[in-house]
């Protein structure tokens, strides 16, 4: 008997055309699902996460100041998980965190604070250091320590020839690892970086897409352009935000001279900037204590929620476990 139904009578020539749309719509909802998680969960009463970055592959990595080592939250997992446990490579309290995938290096700034945290984070090295980890296996592979006592290391740029810096939030300083990663030497110094009395100094830094440096200070919430020239630091820009910033941390590229721009007030912004004046765009506020923003593709960025006042504040220290779980929040971009 011949069966006439209609999956039989289907021509097996449409089957192609069939698997092909599959294809094309299986990461649509990938990325649905990925952008349906509003938030992901770091365990831990004193993660107090400082930094986030992310890998192409949609990948977060987040550092802690309260615990040291980094949580890991791979694609449409809603909780994070502690991939390099505290003390891993001599680090104390981690802090900036960078991706590098052409070097294959999570980058990763430690320092011992115990005076201030408490000196159960986990290692054994004081003062301040850039570290290197493979970003496959978590290995140990850069250890440079900066060469001013006086140093916290805060946060991490790549200039566009592969080549690291960081922040010097106790001195006015950006430093720069040597070609053979061994050694930080001082790169650019100004006094306007520098802290003042119990103002924080140096804080988020990037590269632009026109080559030269953009730093912020934390307490006094300045920004600064340096401008680079043959890899070398030269002039030191003040630019003038269209409002006021509350405590600027992290910035990081858009396109161009446009950045994201987290302020531990409260604020994700993008920050567009035209000579020396910089218009600032809120996006989202709200946030307790921001202290990092990483996109993932064209239209999710996560932001971490750093909670930082629970341990910074001597008013709070005697009551550090937060009112709720350290979380990153997802934040959907617009068409801009």
């Amino acid at each position: 008997m011949t069966d006439s139904s209609p999956a039989r009578r289907s021509s097996p020539r449409r089957l192609p055309s069939l698997a092909a749309l599959l294809a094309a719509l299986l990461p649509l909802a990938a990325v649905a699902a990925d952008g349906a998680r509003s938030t992901i969960t770091l365990p831990g009463e004193r993660a107090f996460p400082e930094a986030i970055t992310s890998t192409a592959d949609g990948t977060l990595y987040v550092s802690s100041l309260g615990n040291g080592g980094i949580f890991r939250a791979r694609p449409g997992e809603s909780q994070a998980t502690l991939w390099i446990a505290p003390g891993t490579y001599g680090t104390r309290s981690t802090f900036g965190v960078l991706a590098d995938e052409k070097a294959g290096v999570l980058w990763v700034c430690s320092n011992d604070i115990s005076a201030v945290i408490g000196p159960h984070v986990a290692g054994s090295e004081t003062g301040a250091w850039l570290k290197g980890f493979d970003l496959t296996t978590g290995q140990g592979k850069v250890s440079a320590r900066f060469p001013n006592e006086r140093a916290l290391c805060n946060d991490i740029a790549l200039g566009p020839d592969g080549s690291v810096y960081a922040t010097n939030t106790m001195a006015p300083e950006i430093l720069k690892l040597s070609a053979d990663r061994k050694t930080l030497a001082v790169w650019a110094t100004d006094p306007r970086f520098g802290p003042s009395g119990k103002d924080a100094g140096l804080d988020g830094i990037v590269f632009g897409g026109d080559g030269h440096v953009y730093v912020n200070t934390y307490t006094k919430a300045e920004l600064f352009r340096v401008d680079v020239k043959d890899g070398k630091a030269g002039a030191v820009t003040p630019i003038t935000p269209s409002r006021p910033l509350v405590l600027p941390d992290t910035l990081r590229l858009i396109e161009g001279t446009t950045f994201w721009l987290i302020e531990g007030g409260g604020r994700l912004d993008r920050m567009t900037v035209n000579g020396d004046t910089a218009t600032i765009e809120t996006i989202k506020d709200g946030f307790a204590l921001p202290t990092g923003i990483t996109q993932v593709g064209k239209h999710l960025a996560w932001v971490s929620e750093g909670q930082l006042d629970l341990i910074l504040d001597p008013a709070k220290r005697t009551s550090r476990k937060p009112a709720v779980p350290f979380k990153l929040h997802a934040v959907p971009l617009g068409a801009k």
